[in-house]
């Protein structure tokens, strides 16, 4: 691990928990940039960016973006893009959905980002999760990219 980046690895024992992390990691004061999310079909991804999403006051029903690619959330001073790139064929169709044009103008929630291939920006916050012990547990490894999800990480994980 390279001096710019942090890692965290933990078990969130149900979907409630994974709800939970979402609003948790919505609370910290970030206006632009990427939250990663990375895992199997059905293991989370969405569950993860409802609780993200549902922390904002005002936020409706929150739809999955697979067929749209894409779901824009507008709150007071902040708009939320939720991409879901599994259907993408390249990282040419995901520059043309305007995906760092969302990271610069808001908080780019972005399951399947493996399909973006090289085109990462350097700050962001990678979440993976993957099957836990029990069938509704999650384990989870964040890793946060750049001074700012670094500090942030530690103000979370260490209080």
């Amino acid at each position: 691990m390279s001096k710019s980046e942090l890692e965290y690895n933990f078990t969130l024992e149900d979907e409630a928990a994974t709800l939970k992390l979402g609003s948790d990691i919505a609370a910290i004061p970030v206006s632009n940039g990427m939250i990663a999310l990375f895992g199997d079909l059905g293991i989370g991804k969405t569950v993860f960016a409802k609780g993200f999403i549902h922390s904002f006051e005002g936020a409706g029903e929150v739809v999955s973006p697979t067929f749209s690619l894409l779901q824009l959330y507008e709150f007071a001073g902040i708009k939320v893009y939720h991409y879901d790139l599994y259907r993408t064929s390249s990282p040419n169709e995901i520059i043309e959905l305007g995906i760092f044009d969302a990271i610069n103008d808001g908080i780019a929630l972005v399951e399947w980002p493996e399909k973006m291939g090289n085109y990462f920006p350097k700050n962001r916050l990678d979440i993976f999760l993957s099957q836990g012990l029990k069938d509704a547990s999650r384990k989870v490894k964040i890793v946060g990219y750049g001074e700012f999800w670094e500090t942030q990480l530690r103000n979370m994980f260490t209080e």
